[in-house]
Parts: structure tokens; sequence; C-alpha cells
């Protein structure tokens, strides 16, 4: 397996999963695209595009850092365009940005509401067509979105209607657009079973003590790895669990992803129960 020459578009790059895939190509010798928003550092978000460049750079990629606002058409469409005239091509796509409000109905506020459908799902719809033409020119193209299963059991969206279906939004995309580019380009999602320490658990969802539950986003990324080597053609449409993914690769032991070894892992959203009936496109 090696994404040597290969041209990943990497949405959200500047730090957690994204940061991470984009070293796990990097080390083969591939371009990254880093399209993200932080240009300035923030004390609540380590990392910038170009941090993150010279991280890439360093692992043994070639890096174009990019302040690419998802929400912008012009945004994109210019990032895409410097992309291609930099690299000649795109050859995989990483839907990765995303924001997050795990809030009821009474408690969501309307910008929270838009910002959160404005980045994950239209914007994984906007990124992906735009880039879409050049995958089509691709030898192995592949798209991979960072979002569920489609489980429709209420419960993952009785507390926070808001963010799951912005969530599952980005899934249905991925789902639909397998189907509609079938033998042209693969399009899958992966999701994680237990929380990984980035910035959201950091901040939003379990400070100091829940980043020691979690998995490290080298788990995403190793996973991520396996998948983006496979033939586009005949791996397609698929709703991917990291574990599980490294686990057919022969992986037995996970330890080396754990924070802090021998802390109980926490659980993370949208993972369907075993046997569960209402998972849409996944077997």
């Amino acid at each position: 397996m090696s994404l040597a020459r290969k041209t990943l578009f990497v949405t959200g790059a500047s730090r957690g999963i994204g940061l991470a895939i984009a070293l796990a190509a990097a080390r083969d010798g591939a371009n990254v695209a880093i399209a993200a928003k932080t240009v300035k550092p923030d004390p609540r978000l380590p990392g910038t595009i170009f941090t993150a460049a010279e991280e890439v750079e360093k692992a043994g990629g070639k890096a174009l850092p990019l302040a690419c606002d998802i929400r912008d058409e012009q945004s994109v469409e210019k990032s895409v365009a410097e992309t291609v005239a930099r690299f000649g091509g795109i050859d995989i796509l990483i839907n990765n940005a995303s924001a997050i409000s795990l809030t009821g109905t009474l408690a969501t506020q309307m910008k929270r509401y838009d910002l959160m459908h404005q980045i994950n799902s239209r914007g994984t719809y906007m990124v992906s067509q735009k880039c879409i033409p050049h995958l089509l020119k691709a030898e192995n193209p592949h798209v991979l979105n960072l979002s569920p299963p489609l489980d429709f059991d209420v419960k993952w969206f009785a507390n926070h209607s808001a963010y799951t279906l912005a969530k599952f939004s980005m899934s249905v995309y991925a789902w639909a657009m397998a189907e509609e580019f079938k033998g042209r380009i693969a399009f899958n999602c992966l999701w994680p079973r237990t929380g990984i320490a980035t910035a959201a658990i950091q901040n939003i969802l379990g400070g100091e003590d829940g980043m020691k539950r979690c998995r490290k986003p080298e788990i995403m990324a190793d996973a991520a790895y396996v998948i983006l080597n496979k033939p586009a053609k005949t791996c397609t449409g698929n709703f991917f669990i990291d574990d599980e993914v490294l686990a057919a690769e022969g992986v037995t032991n996970f330890d080396k992803y754990a924070v802090s070894p021998g802390t109980p892992l926490m659980p993370d959203f949208f993972v369907p129960a075993e046997g569960a009936r209402t998972v849409v496109g996944r077997t």
C-alpha cells in the first residue's frame, strides 16, 4: 500500500484527525492541500494551516496551506483551483471539517444551527462537487467523509437533533454519491468507535478527564490509510468503524492508540448496536 505522489485535499487539516490523515499520507510522499480556516494561532485550538504544512513537509510530503472557508463557494473554488495548479490534479478528498453543538431544541441558537449545517452538510456537499471533476480524472479516486453510520435509532436524535442531522447529512451524501459515481469514484464514511482526543473533546465534551478516555487521532489516520489504498471501483458505499478496519488488516492490540492505556474508553455517538436494524447502507 502506498499513497506516494497522490494528491489529497483535506478540509479541517490544521489539527486533529484531518492533520493525522495528512501526515499518514505525507510519510508516503503524498501531496497534501491543507484546506482550513485557522491562519493565526488560537490558544484554544492548536495548529494553523502553516504549522500543519510544516509537519507535512517534515514527514516527507509536499504541502499547500490554503485559507479556505468551506461555507464560501468562491473560497472553495479558489482552493481547489490552486491545488490542481500546484499538483496537477486531485486523487483523494477528505471531508473532515465539522462543527458541533450537542444542544437540545430550545438551547440551540439558530446561528449555531446554521453553522453546523453550513459546514457539515452544505460544506461537504460543495467541496465534493468542486473536487469531483478532478477526481474523475484520477487513477484510483477516493472521497472519505468523516461521518457516522446511518443508524436511525431515535436515541441519537432526541437530545441534539440539529447536530445529528447535520452529521448524518455527510453520510447521506457519501451514500448517494457512491451510487451516482459507482465504478468511477469511491465514496465512503469513516467513524471512530470511541472518543478521539481532539479539540472538541478538550473544549466541549470532556476536558482533561475526557481526553484520558479517548484514543489518539492516529487510529483514524491508520484506518483511513487502509481505505484509501483499496480499489475505488469495489470499495465504495461503506460505513466503516476505525477499529473494524484495522482488525480486518490483522491488528489485534489497540493499546498503542489509547491516550491513557488501561483507562476505560469513552464510546462515541452513533455507533450502532450489534445487529441494529435501523442502520442504512451498512452490512
